[in-house]
């Protein structure tokens, strides 16, 4: 399951609210990945996420697998749009 979003934060994803959607995908069995200028992470990686310096304006995509991966999805598009992050495209 993938999904795609604009990140419309004026900061991008910085720390503070990068570290809490790793702790969210953390929370599920799920593998989550997250690409972006066409590198993947790891999701449950605040390295991997940080390493990406993802700002306004750029395109990511969320993918999830497993056991739980809609729940999961859900979470994490909840989070990135109730936070301000980004909306879903």
């Amino acid at each position: 399951m993938e999904q795609a979003f604009l990140i419309t934060s004026e900061y991008g994803i910085h720390a503070r609210p990068a570290t809490r959607l790793v702790n969210l995908a953390m929370s599920f069995h799920s593998e989550i990945d997250l690409t972006a200028f066409e590198n993947t992470v790891n999701l449950k990686s605040i390295m991997g996420l940080m390493s990406l310096g993802i700002y306004k304006d750029e395109l990511i995509k969320i993918s999830v697998s497993g056991s739980d991966s809609d729940r999961a999805m859900e979470a994490l598009a909840d989070f990135i749009i109730s936070e301000g992050l980004g909306k879903i495209i």
